[in-house]
């Protein structure tokens, strides 16, 4: 849900911060204020693509925040996202955006004040907002995306889709390696069996390089680590003044006075200790000072062996331990190839199983999405003509087993068809539809698939569907001016869907008419003054005797009568 959006010396704002509450967010304001510029700021967020035209005159920078608490469901995956990006969750696991752009093109980005990058932006981006704008450039009305809102509607278990695919397209991937043509598979194998060889011959062992390293450091200070080591040994153990006869001179002075006083035999004991400690450190030492040997020779053989392992490790590996697995895997390919015709018939058998049992899961898959389809156009259909849009309305569900069109999400195309006028064919519903229409069918697929509702429901179940959603958490549904072209029971019905999609999710919508601002639960009027010579725009909410003059100016225009006022008391009474 999106709590706070904040925009500093964006277009024809200077300084603007405006809170969004639960429920049913609606922004009004005269045609030119900048409503739509919240929306385009939005997007920002959620990662598009930024232009430079957006900064205000006169400043180097434009500044974008906001404040999002992921929903339910979606605040673990919102959590691993920022895991896989090296990203901290905040202490509340709310989520704080923020971009700069700058004039200079290079823009930055921040995810709870952090660096990151638009990527990152693009990928939280479904889990916390859908933007429906007039020229539906955010939505990406793409296949993926059409498959993904059937799914949902639909509740699909997509995972075992997934897996089959997974395991059929390794084989298929094993066997293609096998299969390549006799001339590439000849030069691999020669240039397997030098690895091979180069490899084997080095005769690695795990964790060589750092033993060596540490064995090049003692022969090349060899020395320098006698002399420290024997020094040492001379000063605890050896030497006339060394620390082991001082503690033997202090014991036995300490021995002399608990013979008198009692309470010295706890310091006696602590000096034996010391004096045993001492000596046993020092007899270290001079084993280890008698084992060093400087030997030039021995050092030029370790040196010359590091070398050897660096090489292999340029070559196939950082680390010795991948060089070492490089080896293994190049040691299986060999063996495939030797053993090509044998093990391409048993990955033969093995890709058949795969298959089947992809095309098994698919099969099934389809079978819901076909279903769930014929539910959803059903339901869309009858919501779309309460907007005022006499359309037919149709899901296409295509099947394709040609192994190429096959992927992890099944074998299913869909299509959203409409005929926006009676008589014309259904086409393709990104094609056809009008901004505002797009918009409007878009608000009735969402509603429709945020309900969950069935063929045997009755037509709108608000109290259960709002339960439901409120179990999986809230999400930001934002749509655009999706009031064109339609007034009066029309516009009522596009208020009642946004007020019973709003019951499960936050909804932002932009609007131009007052039978639709009268449904929501938070209302916010965006303005845009002249001061010191320049525009600005400004947002406030609005509540009580305010919101029923913005309504009436809605109703009346820019002069203000008494009937407007009545009108528009009655039209929040009604309706909120």
């Amino acid at each position: 849900m999106l709590t706070e959006l904040r925009l500093e010396n964006y277009a024809v704002i200077d300084n603007l911060v405006v809170e969004f509450g639960q429920g049913l967010n609606l922004l009004t304001g005269e045609t030119g204020a900048g409503k739509s510029i919240l929306i385009d700021a939005l997007a920002l967020l959620l990662g598009q693509k930024a232009s430079t035209d957006v900064i205000r005159g006169g400043v180097e920078r434009a500044l974008i925040s906001a404040v999002f608490e992921a929903p339910g469901n979606a605040a673990d995956t919102v959590a691993k996202l920022l895991e896989a990006n090296g990203l901290d969750e905040s202490d509340d696991r709310s989520l704080i955006l923020r971009r700069e752009i700058s004039a200079s093109g290079k823009g930055r980005v921040f995810v709870n004040n952090q660096p990151a990058t638009v990527a990152v932006l693009r990928q939280l981006a479904p889990h916390l907002a859908i933007i429906h704008a007039q020229n539906e450039s955010i939505l990406s009305f793409d296949g993926p995306a059409r498959l993904e809102l059937l799914d949902a509607f639909a509740e699909s278990r997509i995972e075992n889709v997934a897996q089959s695919y997974a395991a059929w397209k390794q084989i298929r991937t094993r066997m293609d390696e096998l299969e390549r043509g006799e001339q590439d598979r000849l030069r691999l194998v020669d240039l397997w069996t030098f690895q091979k060889r180069e490899i084997e011959d080095a005769k690695l062992q795990s964790g060589e390089d750092e033993s060596l390293e540490s064995e090049k450091r003692v022969l090349a200070n060899a020395e320098k680590i006698y002399n420290a080591a024997m020094n040492a040994f001379d000063l605890l153990y050896e030497g006339s003044g060394s620390t082991s006869s001082s503690l033997r001179a202090a014991h036995k002075q300490v021995e002399e006075l608990a013979r008198y006083e009692p309470k010295f035999q706890e310091a006696l004991a602590a000096l034996e200790s010391a004096r045993i400690s001492v000596e046993d450190v020092g007899a270290t030492l001079r084993d280890y000072a008698g084992g060093i040997h400087a030997s030039p020779e021995h050092l030029a053989k370790v040196e010359d062996r590091l070398a050897l392992l660096d090489r292999l490790k340029r070559k196939y590996g950082p680390m010795l331990d991948q060089v070492i697995q490089f080896g293994a895997e190049v040691s299986r390919k060999l063996s495939e190839v030797e053993n090509k015709d044998e093990i391409l018939r048993q990955l033969r058998a093995e890709l058949a199983q795969a298959a089947a049992e992809y095309l098994r899961a698919a099969k099934a898959l389809s079978k819901t999405r076909t279903a769930a389809a014929r539910r959803l156009e059903k339901l869309v259909e009858s919501e779309i003509n309460d907007l005022a849009m006499k359309s037919a309305f149709h899901i296409e569900i295509t099947q394709s087993a040609e192994e190429s069109n096959w992927s992890a999400s099944g074998i299913d195309q869909v299509l959203y068809m409409i005929s926006t006028n009676p008589g014309e064919p259904l086409r393709p519903l990104e094609h056809i539809a009008s901004g505002g229409e797009m918009s409007r069918v878009m608000l009735a697929l969402k509603a429709c698939v945020e309900s969950g509702a069935d063929a045997s429901s009755a037509k709108k179940r608000p109290l259960s569907s709002a339960r439901k959603n409120r179990e999986k958490g809230q999400k930001t549904l934002v749509f655009d001016e999706i009031d064109t072209g339609i007034g009066g029971r029309a516009a009522e019905a596009v208020g009642k869907k946004l007020k019973s999609l709003a019951r499960g999710n936050q909804v932002l919508c932009v609007t131009h008419l007052p039978q639709i601002a009268t449904f929501g639960d938070h209302h916010y009027v965006i303005e845009k003054k002249e001061c010191a010579g320049r525009a600005r725009t400004t947002i406030r909410e609005v509540t009580g005797e305010d919101r029923t003059e913005e309504v009436a100016r809605m109703l009346s225009g820019a002069k203000l009568t008494e009937t407007s006022r009545k009108h528009a008391e009655q039209l929040i009474r009604t309706n909120g």
